[in-house]
């Protein structure tokens, strides 16, 4: 485990794609450990039914990542233009963040089938043309359970990033998968394994006086 307060493994538990260490082996049991920390996560009540689906099979690996990349195609050929129209005399910070984002994504995108293990969180119960406080209930109860899978892989030593890019694909992915689709909704894809080097920092995000809103808009 790795020695970080509350606040450090909250604020350094960050999108890792590019220090992922392909080489060194996730055992199940830091996985099955991962996974009883999530399972404790708050959610919209005990009828909200959580499964997480952990794809080791190399073979599997490397179909989903196929999967991965047909529904990232648009987004990353998007990126890669927005990149390449960037102005040399525009905002040198953003446009900075705009390159490394693209970078991150594009390694991820080529080399998703080498991560060692994919995690896909799913919730029983599909939310296609719910009203929102139906959709909000169901994501509600997934969404923070996969926050606390990827927090308590930080505090071991493993990094993550929650992707969605599969999702456009998600019947396909339920057929290679056995995922029951009727039945049960994935909620995304999270690539796991040991990271290089354990040293994150907080991002840099805008001032609370751009986020918090008190009483009125």
């Amino acid at each position: 485990m790795i020695n970080l307060t509350p606040d450090e493994l909250l604020t350094t538990t960050r999108s890792v794609r590019m220090r992922l260490d392909f080489d060194r082996p996730v055992g199940r049991e830091v996985i099955e450990e991962c996974i009883t920390v999530a399972s404790q996560a708050p959610n919209a009540g005990n009828a909200q039914k959580l499964h997480f689906v952990v794809i080791t099979d190399r073979g599997k690996r490397a179909e989903l990542a196929e999967l991965f990349r047909k529904g990232s195609a648009a987004y990353i050929e998007r990126a890669r233009a927005t990149v390449s129209a960037l102005s040399p005399s525009g905002d040198p910070g953003k446009a900075e963040a705009m390159k490394r984002l693209y970078r991150s994504a594009s390694y991820l995108n080529e080399h998703i089938q080498d991560v060692p293990v994919h995690v896909i969180p799913c919730i029983s119960g599909r939310t296609d043309g719910a009203p929102v406080p139906a959709q909000a209930a169901r994501w509600g109860s997934i969404f923070p359970a996969a926050w606390s899978f990827m927090l308590a892989g930080r505090a071991r030593g493993l990094g993550t990033t929650f992707t969605s890019f599969h999702l456009l694909c998600e019947e396909e992915a339920a057929d290679l998968l056995g995922i029951p689709f009727k039945e049960v909704m994935q909620a995304g894809l999270l690539p796991v394994a040991y990271t290089k080097g354990s040293k994150f920092r907080p991002a840099s995000r805008p001032p609370l006086a751009e986020l918090v809103h008190w009483d009125w808009w």
